[in-house]
């Protein structure tokens, strides 16, 4: 699969529109849970079922106006965090199961996805028009990945995104990438770490970018702002000014910017990494339980190892490599020459054992992570859409779609760059 990205330029009041048909699709999604909830739903067929009901209902006008396999797909999104929460119980995973919540309309997040229907593509595949009951009208596709190399049968969803910066739509093409590379004969353990971004088994390490830390700064000023502005509303009907909507704009520009920097780091870190080795072994971190540590918590954050490892995963898949994640237990402690335990704080960055073994720490436990990877088999995939999409599925109801799980990970993300 492949999902190509591009920005859409209208007018102002066709902006408006496509809020009302995001906000439309929320509410379905959460008129599902509330089903769901009160136990009126126990597959994901009544949910579509209720899809119908909400359509019917004279009381919610816009959900009429919203495409039906629109609708479908928000009832797809709902069953998707239920089905979550059940397999999380069924694996008695620590700590929070992620029971489905409600979701709020906030200004600058958001979404609506159109499967067949409701939107077309012009012949030069540069403009899109979105034909359900909203009449959001003709948008210009703005970016340099063009469309034409691919058929509209192989188009298979459109989904709306909504950012602080615009409006953009993506593209799920039905097309399989595979790309060829060099054997190279090497293999390579990683080691990722606060102080650099990850040190490898040859002792090379990459420096931690660290983008939250160095526009901390920037963002305090611009949250301080945002403080200042704010009114605290004494009546339900009163509205804040625009001065705090553009100081609110200008903070979520400043955070959707460090998290584009994060995010194109990561992405070429973990090319470099796959295309220079045969196999690449990493340690298997539970990182929602690390950022408990209060201290740590936003330096392991910024530091982004989830989003790195799944890239690394995926790009794994396209080329060829095998990625194998290993139990990270006693990888900095054990000597990686003689496999004895010494101890050492995390204060302590070098290794020094009896054996007059003198390593970096984070050297010694690349050593270890590739000679447990070397005996070990595994490899796991990617979701495409940068969000939890366990609803795309073709499979009866009780089975979820595997677009972001190991059997289904050979997908791009191709971004439409604007072009001037």
């Amino acid at each position: 699969m492949l999902v190509y990205e591009a920005k859409l330029k209208g007018k102002i009041d066709q902006y408006g529109k496509l809020d009302e048909a995001i906000r439309a699709g929320l509410f379905v999604r959460n008129a599902c849970i509330r089903l769901w909830m009160d136990r009126g739903a126990k597959s994901r067929n009544d949910l579509y079922k209720y899809c119908k009901t909400l359509a019917d209902n004279p009381d919610f006008p816009w959900a009429k106006l919203l495409n039906s396999q629109a609708r479908q797909a928000s009832a797809e999104r709902a069953w998707a965090s239920i089905s979550r929460f059940f397999e999380n119980c069924k694996k008695k995973i620590l700590g929070k199961k992620g029971f489905p919540k409600f979701k709020k309309n906030r200004p600058n997040h958001g979404s609506v996805e159109y499967k067949q229907t409701g939107f077309k593509l012009s012949e030069d595949r540069k403009y899109i028009t979105f034909t359900d009951g909203f009449k959001a009208g003709c948008f210009r596709l703005w970016g340099t990945r063009n469309l034409h190399f691919y058929g509209l049968d192989k188009i298979n969803r459109v989904r709306v995104v909504r950012r602080a910066d615009g409006y953009y739509a993506q593209f799920l093409i039905d097309h399989e990438r595979v790309e060829s590379r060099e054997p190279t004969g090497k293999t390579l353990g990683l080691d990722v770490g606060l102080s650099h971004f990850y040190t490898d088994s040859n002792a090379e390490t990459v420096d931690n970018p660290r983008y939250l830390q160095k526009s901390e700064r920037r963002i305090k000023s611009l949250q301080r702002r945002v403080s200042k502005k704010f009114i605290k509303p004494k009546e339900k009907g009163d509205k804040q000014s625009n001065n705090y909507k553009k100081a609110k704009q200008k903070l979520a520009l400043k955070h959707l910017k460090v998290s584009r920097q994060r995010k194109d780091f990561v992405v070429k870190t973990a090319r470099c990494v796959v295309q220079s080795a045969d196999l690449v072994a990493y340690e298997d971190l539970k990182v929602r339980n690390m950022v408990k540590n209060h201290c740590l918590a936003k330096s392991i954050s910024d530091a982004s190892w989830t989003m790195f490892r799944s890239w690394v995963e995926y790009f794994g898949k396209v080329f060829g490599t095998a990625t194998v994640a290993v139990p990270p237990h006693y990888t900095s402690q054990q000597c990686s020459n003689c496999g004895a335990i010494v101890k050492k704080s995390l204060s302590t960055r070098t290794h020094t054992c009896s054996c007059k073994t003198v390593l970096g720490r984070d050297h010694n436990a690349a050593l270890n992570i590739l000679k447990i990877g070397l005996n070990t088999v595994g490899h796991t995939g990617i979701n495409v859409w940068g969000e939890d999409d366990l609803y795309l599925s073709n499979g009866n109801d009780t089975q979820v779609s595997r677009l972001n799980e190991p059997e289904n990970s050979n997908c791009e993300i191709g971004i439409l760059t604007p072009s001037g």
